[in-house]
């Protein structure tokens, strides 16, 4: 008898998406979808794949909320049934309606439920309804995604995201694997990076080191996968593993080329501008200063760049075996210069190397894999507002007006870089102060060694206030 496939089961309101996305994950045309509420009656079924993991896919018709439908309440009961006999649960809900108390009613279904569930915003595509999309996440899941089912956005990430909690092992793909999942319009459907893959961009100045670093890295692992071309721009990927871990220096090419471009007065911005583009396909950015000059404003402007981006980001401080005759007080010196230079980079980690030597190249690696495994790291929802509340009875921000602000919730929204959103009952925003306090706070509490956090603020909106 053949073991019955993990059952995914989508919920939600009536034309909120739930047949849409269930066409888009299976790559089929089964679920109806019109402009009129209530059109899926029946609970659907259909086997999904997705990189090779299997799971049965099941949509329900619109639950909760208001309905003409002479049978809702036989699609209510049935998507109960469904709930009931789920092993995952997506909730599905419209980013453009904004959270209603229906969606609430069907979360709290879910939570007496006790089956894992995620929420998937839907309808995210249109920038206008991105900040609508930020009240969902006082429904308190731990993983919520922003996604349009109609053009596939986000999709692949939710994919992952189902199969790693049903405890499936995605395939790894070959030439003689079946194919991607496909979207309606028969294109191969987005798929995010394998998740033990991390893009490092080493950056700095002309004549720091990058390309001595580069070399030495790989020349000390040894262990060079492919030499991958870039896909919109004249530039190579070089890829070597680890530990068992796998890295991508990107944008090799745009380095080893940066000395030879630049000329005269267009150093800086030729420099700077090759910086930024590899900056744009990492995870963690090295950053790498010439020791025997010191921090520039040049390597100011790169990291201000990386921290902007979001990136995780390392200092190396190249050249340090010409240092070691400067005396036992030039380390601290050239530290406390160097975070006086870069103040906005305090959670950045600064290690001293010597690419020609090979100097604490090795502990570069070591910094670099949990740079990257902290800035995805993920606090619970009822973790973080513990923590919360804690803070900030202890520490209240600031009211300016007549009203007490108060912290009402917190979600964590995202990962690399973690951001965080606090919902307030009158606060659109905290003083700067505030809001370093908070980040302090976050990192002392959770880590992100390495990473920016992000924090917003964001006034609770009255639900049925328009």
């Amino acid at each position: 008898m053949s073991k019955r496939a993990s059952a995914v089961v989508l919920v939600g309101r009536p034309n909120v998406g739930k047949s849409t996305l269930f066409n888009r994950l299976s790559g089929t045309r089964r679920a109806i979808v019109t402009a009129m509420p209530g059109t899926t009656r029946d609970v659907i079924a259909q086997p999904a794949e997705w990189r090779g993991a299997r799971f049965e896919l099941i949509d329900t018709g619109g639950m909760f909320g208001a309905s003409q439908d002479p049978l809702h309440a036989l699609v209510l009961e049935r998507g109960r049934r469904a709930i009931a006999s789920a092993d995952l649960l997506v909730l599905v809900v419209d980013s453009r309606e904004g959270l209603v108390p229906g969606d609430r009613e069907i979360a709290q279904a879910i939570r007496a439920a006790d089956t894992p569930a995620l929420l998937a915003i839907n309808k995210v595509d249109d920038k206008r309804w991105k900040s609508e999309a930020l009240d969902f996440y006082q429904l308190g899941f731990d993983q919520v995604f922003e996604i349009s089912a109609e053009h596939g956005l986000g999709t692949g990430d939710l994919l992952d995201a189902i199969v790693e909690r049903l405890g499936l092992s995605p395939a790894s793909r070959g030439a003689a694997d079946e194919p991607p999942v496909e979207d309606l319009d028969g294109a191969a459907a987005s798929t995010s990076a394998a998740p033990a893959e991390v893009g490092i961009a080493i950056v700095g100045r002309p004549n720091a080191g990058k390309s001595s670093l580069v070399n030495r890295l790989l020349r000390e692992e040894r262990m060079i996968v492919s030499e991958m071309p870039g896909t919109t721009r004249d530039a190579v990927d070089t890829v070597f593993t680890w530990h068992r871990r796998q890295f991508r220096i990107v944008d090799t090419a745009g380095m080893r080329r940066a000395g030879r471009v630049a000329r005269g007065g267009q150093v800086e911005t030729v420099s700077v501008m090759l910086a930024s583009r590899a900056i744009e396909s990492a995870d963690i950015v090295v950053l790498v200063i010439d020791a025997s000059v010191g921090v520039t404003d040049q390597d100011a402007a790169i990291a201000g760049a990386a921290d902007k981006a979001g990136r995780g980001i390392i200092i190396a401080a190249n050249k340090w075996d010409l240092m070691k005759d400067r005396g036992s007080e030039f380390v601290k010196e050239f530290d406390e210069e160097l975070r006086r230079r870069l103040k906005f980079l305090d959670y950045a980690p600064v290690l001293h190397i010597s690419a020609a030597t090979g100097e604490r190249t090795p502990k570069l690696l070591e910094m670099i894999d949990r740079v990257a495994v902290a800035r995805t790291k993920r606090v619970k929802t009822a973790e973080l507002n513990a923590f919360v509340r804690k803070i900030t009875d202890a520490h209240p921000p600031a009211s300016p007006g007549r009203n007490h602000v108060r912290v009402l919730y917190a979600a964590q929204t995202a990962v690399g870089p973690p951001t965080f959103v606090f919902f307030t009952n009158v606060a659109t925003q905290f003083h700067f102060s505030y809001e370093r306090f908070l980040v302090n706070q976050i990192r002392d509490a959770f880590g992100f060694l390495g990473s920016p956090i992000r924090l917003h603020v964001r006034r609770r909106r009255r639900e049925g206030g328009g």
